[in-house]
């Protein structure tokens, strides 16, 4: 897959930098309107866990970075935060047990879930691939890749 465009961005850990992360997401817009508003929700929603989660306890100045990466078949969206680790394919499981779910969850039913983890839940069904690693420098990457139809 040839990457066609990519970018980074590195905000505060301040709720109020949302609306700059979906301004910035924007330039994405090559691929299909409901592939880029399903990506820019579950980008939003991660990066709104980063702030009220992994960097709670943390200074404001703390620094959130982000990476998408359009392919000509894929994007892929790359959110470092320095909070503690953890296991999110366990969290998932659990999740997903809670809710009585076998696979994943039905984008059009999400009303009928508990509040908390919806968003984890949501962001595996709209996710083709999606994992959160440690790095060696102490921070974390949570990766949400979307397969596309071909771009050109």
């Amino acid at each position: 897959m040839a990457v066609l465009k990519s970018d980074k961005l590195r905000v505060d850990t301040n709720i109020y930098q949302t609306k700059a992360v979906q301004q910035w997401f924007e330039q994405f817009d090559q691929i299909p309107r409901h592939i880029l508003l399903q990506c820019e929700l579950v980008l939003i929603e991660a990066f709104a866990n980063v702030i009220y989660h992994a960097h709670e306890h943390l200074a404001e100045s703390t620094p959130i970075d982000i990476e998408v990466i359009l392919m000509t078949e894929a994007i892929e969206i790359r959110l470092w935060d320095f909070g503690k680790y953890f296991d999110l394919q366990q969290a998932l499981a659990a999740r997903k047990k809670i809710q009585a779910l076998t696979t994943s969850v039905d984008l059009v039913d999400v009303d009928s879930l508990d509040t908390g983890g919806r968003g984890l839940l949501i962001t595996d069904r709209v996710a083709d691939k999606l994992s959160y690693d440690r790095l060696p420098d102490g921070r974390n990457c949570l990766l949400i890749r979307k397969h596309l139809p071909p771009i050109r």
